[in-house]
């Protein structure tokens, strides 16, 4: 059988590697082609990676790169006509992924789309949702309260749970806990680190005056990325003992941190998995933002405020992420009472995700698709 497989961003290409390890146990005759980041090609060299790339956030960012993505988009149809495969994969990475759908569904009718982790439409574009009832053959939700969304429009939907729980349930500890640290969380794009980080700098520097015995860790995705944070940490006047930047295993430092400044995005769920007390942060382009007010229409950017449909943690957007209040905020978690509080409601939030099993749930679903494989 041949698996066509696109994910776009750090996250996505997770989550992708743990569905293609599950789908190969369950049928090791799958063969794998498409496109991702690091470990789905560590798993199947047939599966380009190109995420570090393709993880764009922003629609300025998104039409600087206008002619590149659409490359990509022309030369992924052309492979996936030629090769007529029996299943096209698509992970949440909407912009790309749903056009990319609209293609194949148009050119390879008989190849089953699937979609794993829903474009979240329910916050920006509920008019896509009769588009997609046509595109796709079954959608796969990680969140519980979208799988009445889509059934309602006519669409085949399983919630399968979310893929961070067994990833990080698996690791976790709850022993290392360190009562003076600090963990900055800035993302994984270059983007997102020339304006979180700077702000990072500055809550430090200011921190560090009054409470000069709290110390300051943050985890860069790659080596390219912690050099560009070590740099600013220079520019700032701040010696980089007084900022310590580690390379890789953030979750790591979730298990250590006392509290932490976390930019919007997957990592705040992983945080909220890790009962990481944390303020979620983001900052975009004028533009972009402009734009997202505009048609963003949710009461909270954050998965665990919206899980429990009230502000478990505070969120600072735009012109109200600055130095001052991530410093406050970070005091404000460091309180005893306040920090037990915090962690209840992300307990109760984050249960609502189910208890592990979900890329076994999905890679099981994928198959269901295909009866005749005897799975």
């Amino acid at each position: 059988m041949k698996f066509y497989i696109i994910a776009g961003e750090m996250s996505g290409d997770k989550h992708g590697a743990l569905l293609m390890r599950e789908l190969t146990r369950l049928n090791p005759d799958i063969e794998f082609s498409g496109l991702g980041g690091e470990r789905m090609h560590e798993l199947c060299p047939q599966v380009e990676n190109w995420a570090d790339e393709a993880a764009v956030v922003g629609l300025v960012e998104v039409l600087k790169r206008y002619g590149w993505f659409k490359k990509h988009l022309l030369g992924m149809l052309e492979r996936i006509k030629r090769e007529k495969p029996e299943c096209l994969i698509l992970i949440d990475y909407p912009g790309f992924n749903l056009r990319l759908a609209e293609r194949v569904r148009k050119y390879c009718p008989d190849t089953k789309i699937v979609y794993f982790i829903s474009p979240q439409v329910w916050a920006w574009h509920k008019g896509r949702i009769p588009k997609m009832v046509k595109m796709l053959d079954l959608m796969m939700c990680i969140f519980p309260f979208e799988k009445q969304l889509f059934e309602n429009a006519g669409l085949p939907t399983e919630f399968v749970g979310h893929p961070l729980v067994d990833d990080i349930l698996a690791d976790r500890r709850t022993d290392i806990r360190e009562p003076d640290l600090i963990g900055f969380f800035p993302g994984s794009r270059t983007r997102e680190i020339e304006r979180h980080f700077p702000v990072f700098i500055q809550t430090a520097m200011m921190l560090r005056k009054t409470h000069p015995l709290w110390r300051f860790e943050t985890a860069a995705s790659n080596e390219r990325l912690a050099d560009i944070m070590r740099a600013m940490v220079v520019d700032a006047g701040l010696s980089p003992e007084a900022l310590d930047i580690r390379v890789g295993n953030y979750h790591d430092l979730m298990d250590r941190a006392a509290a932490a400044a976390v930019a919007s995005g997957t990592a705040t769920l992983e945080a909220a998995l890790h009962r990481l007390p944390y303020v979620l942060v983001y900052k975009v382009a004028y533009l972009t933002y402009l734009v997202g007010r505009a048609v963003i229409n949710i009461q909270f950017l954050g998965m665990v405020n919206i899980l429990a449909q009230r502000p478990v943690v505070r969120e600072l957007i735009q012109h109200d992420f600055t130095p001052i209040a991530v410093a406050s905020e970070i005091e404000r978690l460091m309180d005893p009472n306040v920090r037990r509080e915090v962690l209840g409601n992300m307990k109760e939030a984050t249960d609502k995700l189910g208890h592990g099993g979900a890329a076994a749930k999905a890679a099981q679903t994928v198959l269901g698709l295909f009866p005749d494989t005897g799975i």
